[in-house]
């Protein structure tokens, strides 16, 4: 998938579909949310959710076609721009076996202390490791 290193791939289960037999646009941010947490697993190294220190504060999806019971998804996850206390994600949804562009995203998550229960500045060490890993200057 041109453009992103991380891509993780996304088997679409039968309960991910609806009455009309295609994905629930719901589902959708479920498939995101597998490769949000990919990138900061492989990427920053981040195991545990106590560590993860962000919270998803945006995400829009333009849904570009249907996706069926049995199909298999590669979804791309890159970080384009980050912030002071913000990472910026985008995503490509794809069709493995012939390739059908089926959904772009983007997201915004934002640096949280949950100690404090407030915002915070993204972790230097991450910015780093993401700034390296896309290719962010």
């Amino acid at each position: 998938m041109d453009g992103y290193r991380l891509v993780s791939e996304v088997p679409v289960r039968f309960s991910d579909t609806d009455g009309m037999g295609h994905v629930n646009n719901a589902n959708y941010l479920s498939f995101l949310e597998v490769s949000r947490l990919d990138y900061l697993r492989r990427v920053l190294g981040v195991v545990k959710i106590s560590e993860f220190g962000v919270i998803l504060a945006r995400v829009e999806v333009d849904f570009k076609s249907q996706v069926a019971h049995g199909e298999t998804l590669l979804v791309g996850c890159r970080v384009p721009a980050i912030g002071g206390a913000s990472i910026k994600m985008d995503y490509r949804i794809e069709d493995k076996a012939t390739g059908r562009l089926v959904a772009e995203a983007k997201s915004v998550m934002a640096a949280f202390d949950y100690a404090r229960g407030r915002p915070a500045r993204v972790n230097e060490e991450w910015r780093k490791k993401m700034e390296a890993f896309d290719g962010i200057s």
